[in-house]
């Protein structure tokens, strides 16, 4: 078996074309997407961005055309002087951001200098799509662990790292 992306699969991850996501899939697919989605707002929008501007103080926003964790404001970790840099660049070009509430990552016991310590974590499980076969998850996934002690940030451009993932079913352990 091999694993691989499609030509373009990034535009998946994409931050803008994720608030999108569940409208595509009812257009292209005709059904309800099976997980729901983080809550998402794109300050292009002007109710949106009005909501963002209000709440900066609970949100993380992330500017659209950035990668690798640059350039975000965790809202509850910033201080009011970062809060209102951040509410004058959204102002000056909305296209360029995109807002979700500060989700509680879950930590895992991460071997810092010869120590085990919390780390936040998020897993990216990898499910195979067949035509005509159901989809499955295969038994291993991208763990993402941010390695900063309270740091939310794991992509590993910001000082983040990965961990072993194993997915086993009942009775496997």
């Amino acid at each position: 078996m091999a694993l691989a992306n499609a030509p373009g699969a990034g535009v998946a991850d994409d931050k803008v074309v994720y608030a999108f996501v569940p409208e595509i899939i009812r257009y292209y697919l005709g059904e309800e997407p099976k997980l729901p989605n983080v809550p998402s707002w794109l300050c292009m929008d002007p109710e949106q961005r009005e909501y963002v501007l209000a709440n900066l103080d609970t949100l993380v926003v992330k500017p659209a055309n950035e990668s690798g964790g640059y350039g975000m404001l965790i809202g509850p970790r910033a201080t009011p002087a970062e809060r209102e840099r951040f509410a004058d660049l959204i102002r000056a070009n909305p296209r360029n951001y995109m807002a979700q509430p500060t989700l509680a990552l879950s930590t895992a016991p991460t071997l810092v200098d010869g120590r085990a310590a919390p780390r936040h974590v998020d897993l990216r499980p990898f499910i195979v799509s067949r035509p005509d076969e159901d989809a499955f998850v295969t038994m291993g996934g991208l763990t993402r662990v941010a390695l900063r002690e309270g740091s939310l940030v794991v992509n590993s451009s910001q000082g983040g790292g990965s961990k072993d993932t194993w997915i086993v079913q009942d009775g496997d352990a």
